[in-house]
């Protein structure tokens, strides 16, 4: 029989606590288990961390992998982004043969895959960071000042309304789309972190994130 250790991370004790971005990941565990999984199949363990994708050291995650290694179950996560955003820990994760590894929204994905896939999502962060910085020159070059990072800064407000707006025009048709045909704006944010489509801030997509986007452009 086939079996799975299931992993699932979310960012804050907040989104923790009200289920936001875990009942997604659930979700797209299950459609992975229902229609790709081979049968029969069963989950051995699960495990849930609340804590950043740019820590490798979680403690539940070490758990879920220590379990898969032990029972030579498959450690099943529904977004590569899940596991870890460092390319170098990942890769690490695919060189180890003890190790098999599932990601649900790549059913047919393999380990040389999912490398590459890493490794362009870390590209894209990149490219994020590049262009904030990027707007905050351009602002600091209109006579804005520049002061520290406090949060009424008029500099970084100015460069991340720039990026909110590019942004929004980008994904607007999607989310006009959407919209007409009836779709909620957080059925619309699930496929956007499936297609994983970044916010303005590299970040995930929420209902309150796509009407805010969608009020954005109106």
């Amino acid at each position: 029989m086939k079996q799975f250790v299931v992993y699932t991370r979310v960012s804050t004790k907040r989104q923790g606590d009200s289920g936001l971005g875990l009942e997604a990941q659930e979700r797209d565990v299950a459609l992975y288990l229902e229609n790709y999984a081979d049968e029969p199949h069963e989950v051995i363990g699960s495990f849930c961390d609340i804590d950043s994708g740019s820590k490798s050291d979680r403690p539940e995650l070490r758990k879920a992998i220590d379990q898969a290694k032990q029972t030579g179950a498959t450690l099943l996560v529904a977004k590569l982004d899940r596991l870890s955003r460092s390319v170098a820990f990942i890769a690490t994760m695919m060189e180890d043969k003890k190790l098999n590894l599932t990601v649900a929204t790549m059913p047919h994905a393999d380990k040389f895959q999912l490398h590459i896939y890493a490794a362009l999502a870390q590209q894209e962060r990149e490219f994020i960071s590049t262009r904030t910085k990027a707007a905050l020159a351009a602002a600091k070059a209109r006579g804005v000042k520049l002061g520290g990072a406090r949060p009424n800064n008029d500099a970084r407000h100015a460069a991340v309304k720039v990026l909110a707006d590019q942004n929004a025009s980008k994904v607007s048709k999607f989310i006009k789309d959407n919209r007409a045909s009836g779709r909620s704006y957080r059925y619309i944010a699930e496929q956007l972190n499936q297609l994983s489509v970044s916010t303005a801030k590299g970040g995930n997509w929420f209902a309150s994130t796509v009407r805010n986007y969608d009020l954005r452009v109106s």
